[in-house]
């Protein structure tokens, strides 16, 4: 089942990041804005089984952890490459390497996530989004 489901993810993420509108900044700006709105028009966190499982089973079942690892590291992976291309292509630019950044970005947003869950506010989430805007700039900005 997690295999499955991070194999869609993974094929819709990378189509977001392949071809979503705008530059790379702004397809990895949306990327978390989606879960924003999301949150702020239905006061919900659907669709995340990594916030829903992760603190749950990780110490249970270690073939559900090393699955969810194995997702998440494919969803950073590709941040990390959306990352990559957008400082290539001068759209967006980030201190330290890609992998690294993709990771502090992705960790911040799982923890958000979690958090909003825990508040049933959209602020956690309003927050990351915009320490994300910070780290990555507009070249030059």
């Amino acid at each position: 089942m997690l295999e499955r489901h991070y194999a869609s993810y993974h094929q819709r993420l990378a189509t977001h990041f392949a071809s979503g509108e705008g530059n790379y900044r702004d397809r990895v700006l949306n990327y978390y804005q989606e879960t924003l709105t999301q949150f702020c028009q239905q006061g919900i966190i659907s669709g995340c089984l990594t916030v829903k499982l992760s603190a749950e089973v990780c110490d249970l079942s270690e073939d559900m952890r090393t699955a969810m690892d194995k997702g998440a590291s494919g969803v950073i992976a590709l941040l990390a490459q959306a990352l990559d291309k957008g400082r290539n292509e001068k759209t967006l630019a980030f201190s330290g390497e890609p992998l690294t950044q993709a990771q502090v970005l992705y960790a911040l947003w799982l923890g958000a996530n979690l958090q909003a869950k825990i508040s049933r506010s959209a602020v956690p989430l309003e927050s990351a989004l915009a320490h994300v805007k910070s780290c990555i700039t507009t070249p030059g900005v």
